[in-house]
């Protein structure tokens, strides 16, 4: 069960304690200020009062029928009608019964309730399912209360997401039970007593005894005072805390000795403490008589060679490397038997044959310019090929081949096991980067939002003076706007985010960045500029690329220390060099470095200075995305970014972006008059399938003086839209929805509706990503009323100016 599952249930349990009370204080009026005859039930005061029944039904958080005994209801509350999906109409036609309600398989359990209301005057509480009046289902707690007038009163709770939590941890632990006992190494828990509290299946197999059967025992219970007192020492330097590796050899139930390689691995709770160790066993008898067979069989090779060390013949069989002979013009004349073991080629079908033969088709061409053959000299050196093999497959074989006067000498190593390890440690890295890059966001966002929870909790109490609820409120947008800003840079590290690209000049962007950078680097540090002189224009993101400068500032300001000298530098019309392995560009590009004066990077951390969260900050001075968010933009916007640096000597970091040709200026003149206020009455058609979302953005232009309409769907709109005699002023459509998305609804609107603004609004949305937002005006969630504002009113107003309104 996830936290806000748990917090929904104790809101719950909260709400049915209030009621209780509510009801107690209820009866205890009802008996003049005095507490309520222990011996009557709640129900028979009810009875004796229908006011007292009619409060009873009023309860919001909890339902409640009143119905006789054949079933029938008599009367039920709002929240009783809102958990099945009736109506008021469904109670008073009569259509609502137990028996409706009740889904067939639970029907001889009600009636099991039923004749112990008869016969007892109540039931006890129990658990089942009603139907709702769609068809589906929900699960309920009840108890029942015979009253004095014959009928019966029923308080139902609805536990459906209890129900469903439950199945949910228990189908997990399920598949975790079926994983571990899946598994042939033994897997156990051990707490600090030294006691079994998890075993799994493979425990029947080495001791006989069923997972059950060894939970509840002691090491030395299972395994012998002997042995576990020889264990004890890695026990409890596991329980220390160290992750302890060990083998052993221990006699097997079976009566035969066993080797064992164990791994005792520390458990912790959430405040670091270690609860227990969990204990890995693995019987490697196999493998250890293989790896002396192994080094047997090495020994008497190692012997055979040293006593023949001078026949040719017989190293060319037994060595484990691909040789042929060929001729220059690569016609095989000899192979050893190694070829045939890795490639399955006899010797009778390789000979006579060319070595291009057995490339790889794809790579024969360059094989054939690798190897040189035909040439008179070949040259010699080690070259990867991918051969085929007689049926099980290619095989990645490195050679060296070496000329001679008439032949070639080729020595294979085939290291296609090599290669699939370097693919598996690949894909490990990757996994790790993901979770280094989920645990950093987790991190991240539950910071702001405890500052969010916290500032909200604040705001509920009545008491709070008007001061401190302006400074809890700013604190909660200020914290949006920081949790908007750290998905940004998310979004800015994967190359995911939605530019907004325009032409601009490049040096008097870096004059007025160079302006403001004295508030961010302070005053002890000298900010000076170079080559800001020449004009040089680059197509990008303009936000996008004064925060990548701020970045790279601050990062300079932290690594001097708060004093030095920053340097900021524009080179225009060179082209990229390779950068950590990627192919440069002939260019023209624009060249911004900034070099301070600071400590330097050490070699081993420059490699990771673009990870995400990766920071040499101590906690709490940085997030680790600065850096990432510069590469992200650099890379989308057909750039790069580069560093270099030296311990001691201070680091350069230079952005390229693509040059362009200067943008044609050009400016619609508006024309005079009087135009009605943007917000006095306008109609807004609103596109959003989020039913939360759009009743806030509704009522939020409503607050702005707009007139809404909401659709639900694109469909939905363009229905509106089209008998409704074009009676909007502006379009405010949301970006991803189910069916027609929201730019696939803009495109369709400037075809039939061409004088009819679109605004667009997302969180994140690929296509947006990846084709940008097709010239339509963007606003990004999370958005503010003074966000939207600003959007429709630039809008709206050539609409208003020209006469289009109304």
């Amino acid at each position: 069960m996830t936290d806000a599952e748990v917090e929904e249930l104790r809101r719950h349990v909260a709400a049915l304690e209030a009621e209780n009370a509510r009801l107690r204080e209820a009866l205890k009026d009802q008996n003049h200020g005095s507490e309520p005859d222990p011996h009557a039930t709640p129900a028979s005061t009810l009875a004796a009062s229908p006011a007292r029944l009619r409060e009873a039904l009023t309860i919001a958080t909890v339902g409640g029928i009143y119905f006789d005994l054949n079933g029938r209801l008599l009367d039920a509350n709002d929240a009783f009608l809102a958990m099945g999906g009736y109506s008021r109409e469904d109670l008073n036609a009569g259509r609502l019964s137990w028996q409706v309600l009740t889904p067939p398989e639970w029907l001889d359990m009600s009636w099991r309730a039923f004749n112990d209301l008869k016969t007892t005057g109540h039931t006890s509480p129990y658990e089942k399912q009603y139907f709702r009046k769609d068809g589906s289902r929900f699960w309920a707690l009840f108890g029942a209360t015979l009253l004095d007038d014959g009928r019966g009163f029923e308080f139902v709770v609805d536990i459906t997401d209890r129900k469903q939590a439950e199945a949910e941890l228990a189908a997990r632990e399920a598949e975790l039970r079926l994983i571990a006992d899946a598994m042939p190494v033994l897997i156990a828990f051990i707490d600090r007593a030294f006691t079994y509290r998890f075993a799994n299946a493979a425990y029947e197999t080495w001791f006989g005894r069923r997972p059950e059967q060894v939970v509840g025992r002691t090491i030395a219970e299972l395994l012998g005072t002997a042995e576990f007192e020889a264990r004890r020492p890695f026990i409890e330097q596991a329980l220390a805390g160290a992750d302890i590796h060990l083998e052993r050899s221990w006699p097997h139930p079976d009566g035969q000795p066993r080797e064992a390689a164990i791994r005792y691995i520390p458990s912790r709770d959430s405040s670091g403490e270690v609860t227990g160790i969990y204990v890995f066993v693995q019987d490697i008898t196999d493998r250890k008589q293989t790896e002396e067979l192994l080094a047997s069989r090495a020994l008497q090779l190692e012997a055979q060679v040293a006593e023949q060390e001078k026949a040719r013949d017989r190293i060319w069989n037994l060595s484990p490397v691909l040789k042929f002979v060929a001729r220059h013009d690569g016609e095989i004349r000899s192979v050893n038997p190694s070829w045939t073991r890795s490639l399955g080629w006899s010797e009778q079908e390789t000979l006579g044959r060319n070595v291009l033969d057995f490339v790889a088709p794809e790579g024969r061409r360059q094989a054939a310019s690798d190897l040189m053959l035909g040439a008179a000299t070949p040259l010699s050196g080690d070259i990867e090929l991918t051969l085929l093999t007689e049926g099980n497959g290619p095989r990645h074989v490195s050679w060296t081949v070496v000329p001679g006067d008439d032949l070639l000498f080729g020595f294979g190593r085939d290291i296609t096991e090599q290669r699939v390890a370097e693919e598996a440690l690949r894909q490990s890295q990757k996994l790790e980067a993901v979770g280094q890059l989920t645990g950093g966001v987790a991190h991240d966002f539950n910071n702001l939002l405890t500052i969010i929870r916290s500032s909200v909790d604040f705001l509920r109490r009545p008491e709070l003076p008007e001061t401190r609820k302006a400074r809890y409120l700013d604190a909660v947008s200020e914290t949006v706007d920081r949790a908007a800003k750290l998905t940004g840079q998310l979004l800015a590290f994967a190359r995911r985010q939605t530019l907004k690209p325009e032409v601009f000049e490049v040096a008097g962007r870096l004059h007025a960045v160079a302006d403001m950078l004295d508030t961010v680097t302070g005053a002890r540090i000298r900010v000076v500029t170079q080559g800001l002189d020449i004009p040089c224009f680059v197509r990008a993101d303009i936000s996008q690329f004064e925060t990548a400068l701020i970045n790279m500032a601050v990062n300079a300001r932290d690594a001097m220390e708060g004093e030095g000298t920053l340097t900021l530098r524009l080179v225009c019309s060179v082209p990229m060099p390779p950068i950590r392995g990627h192919a440069g560009g002939p260019g023209p590009f624009a060249a911004i470095s900034l070099s301070d004066t600071g400590a330097g990077i050490p070699p081993d951390r420059i490699g990771r200075i673009f990870e995400p969260f990766f920071t040499t900050k101590e906690v709490g001075r940085g997030t680790g995305l600065g850096l990432s968010q510069v590469f992200g933009f650099a890379k989308q916007s057909g750039g790069d970014v580069s560093v270099e640096s030296a311990v001691g000597c201070g680091t350069t970091f230079t952005l390229y972006l693509p040059e362009t040709e200067a943008a044609q200026e050009s400016a619609e003149a508006g024309r005079p008059g009087d135009t009605p206020p943007i917000g006095a009455g306008q109609r807004i058609l609103v596109v959003e399938d989020n039913v939360e979302v759009g009743r806030f953005a509704t009522q939020i232009l409503q607050d702005l003086g707009f007139e809404t309409r909401w659709a639900a769907n694109a469909e939905e709109a363009l229905d509106a839209l089209g008998s409704e005699d074009a009676a909007f002023e502006a379009v405010f459509s949301d970006v991803v929805m189910p069916g027609m998305g929201g730019i696939e609804l803009a495109k369709r609107l400037r075809r039939t509706h061409p004088h009819l603004p679109v605004i667009l609004t997302s969180g994140y949305s690929h296509v947006l990503a990846q084709e940008g937002a097709h010239g339509f005006d963007l606003v990004q969630k999370p958005y503010s009323a003074e966000q939207v504002s600003q959007a429709l009113c630039k809008a709206i107003s050539p609409r208003v100016r020209h006469g289009r309104v109304g």
